[in-house]
């Protein structure tokens, strides 16, 4: 049974709260009537209206659902690190509403197959949207190309290396020129493998207080400035998964400026965090790209801020506990994140970083449009919504964590930013008191 025959004849009416449409608009005091996994009505039309049910959203806000640009599902693969039941519950309880699944599975999303194999275990399994992205060349091994356009027929939104680079600039340029061909858009999170070779960790203060092996600035830079160069010359439509460099903000800024077709986006623990994350030798903050300076970290907050930055991504990758115990140079990088993505968001706006409205233009209407999608609420729009209560606190802690992964960022500490209600397609896909 599809969901909008699940939906049919069912009405929900949303009261209450302040609604932020991702694009600027806001609208107190809204009224939403959905019927038929639709939005039906809105503002007074929608007050007056009779519904099965009524959600009052007093003190809330109501926003599109959230979209995350990469995200690990860890399905199919062994199971112990989690799936896709599981980690799309957790993106539930986050506000998310639609996932772009990494093709970083096993095996490797490069082939029809196994893109839908990925939609098959969605389908049946997953309360949320799952949009898989294909690998852009085979086993991720950025030697020989995959068949892009047979992924794109099978359902993948864009293609890309997950998070792996493509060591050699000419095949990096033909991935470029055959993704463009077809008009396919290339996600490539930019790491110049040879600069970063074994580090594990910001090349900077703490690196070198710590003795631990660093990974410059340079390595991403380099890797940002070919990339740009071949887009330039290809004409691909580029998009820049996962920053860390206020540098890199400034080179997609002036190749915007150039006219390039490029987008970017940033994990949201890079706008939370730096590298002092490491300084007790915390493995939860063993990451790729790494945490980088307070300098940093502020010119990627100004990125999202000004635009430059289109989208905020959970970077979302649960491990199995062991994965994490070991000493920090032996432990694999990732965080278990989609559950805290907006609160962390949320303590950026208490500070006066980031504007509500910025947020939610970074978990919505930015990241629908790079993969061609859209996050409106109006009239005859499809209810994928999100209603959090930002004066609500929570404390993730191990055993109330949805995902298999357990290592958040936040485990223990008071968090602002509580989701009360997430539609899909109008269907409750979670709900808190």
């Amino acid at each position: 049974m599809s969901d909008n025959e699940k939906s049919a004849g069912t009405s929900l009416k949303i009261t209450g709260g302040q609604l932020l449409d991702g694009h600027g608009s806001e609208t107190a005091n809204i009224a939403l009537l959905i019927r038929n996994g639709r939005i039906a009505a809105t503002g007074e039309a929608a007050k007056q209206a009779d519904a099965d049910q009524v959600f009052n959203a007093e003190g809330c806000v109501i926003t599109a659902g959230f979209v995350d640009l990469y995200c690990n599902l860890r399905e199919p693969g062994n199971g112990q690190k989690g799936n896709i039941a599981s980690e799309t519950r957790a993106a539930a309880r986050g506000g998310f509403t639609t996932v772009c699944a990494s093709p970083e599975t096993s095996p490797v999303n490069d082939s029809r197959a196994v893109t839908h194999l990925i939609r098959d275990g969605a389908a049946t399994n997953s309360p949320i949207r799952v949009l898989p992205v294909g690998a852009v060349t085979r086993g991720l091994e950025g030697e020989m190309l995959s068949d892009m356009a047979g992924l794109t027929a099978a359902g993948c939104v864009a293609v890309g290396n997950g998070s792996r680079g493509v060591r050699n600039a000419r095949i990096l340029r033909r991935c470029m020129a055959y993704a463009q061909t077809f008009g396919l858009t290339v996600m490539f999170r930019p790491e110049n493998q040879s600069l970063a070779a074994d580090g594990y960790a910001h090349d900077g203060l703490v690196t070198s207080r710590l003795g631990l092996l660093g990974i410059p600035e340079v390595a991403e830079t380099a890797s940002v400035m070919e990339m740009l160069l071949l887009a330039e010359e290809t004409g691909v439509r580029l998009h820049l998964s996962q920053l860390s460099c206020g540098r890199s903000v400034e080179m997609v800024a002036d190749a915007r400026r150039r006219g390039i077709a490029v987008t970017a986006d940033v994990a949201m623990h890079q706008l939370a965090f730096t590298e002092d994350a490491l300084a007790g030798f915390d493995s939860r903050f063993h990451l790729r790209p790494p945490l980088r300076s307070e300098a940093d970290r502020k010119a990627l907050v100004a990125g999202v801020r000004e635009g430059v930055i289109d989208a905020i991504v959970s970077q979302h990758l649960p491990h199995d506990s062991a994965a994490k115990q070991a000493p920090l140079p032996a432990t694999e990088p990732g965080l278990s994140s989609i559950e805290s993505v907006l609160s962390l968001g949320l303590r950026l706006v208490q500070r006066g970083e980031l504007k509500l409205a910025e947020l939610v233009r970074g978990l919505t209407s930015g990241p629908a449009s790079v993969i061609g999608r859209t996050a409106t609420i109006s009239n005859d729009d499809i209810a994928d919504l999100c209603v959090f209560d930002p004066g609500a606190y929570w404390t993730p802690g191990r055993q109330s964590l949805i995902s298999a992964g357990h290592h958040a960022p936040v485990l223990g500490q008071t968090l602002p930013g509580v989701v009360r209600l997430t539609l899909v397609d109008g269907q409750e896909v979670w709900a808190s008191a």
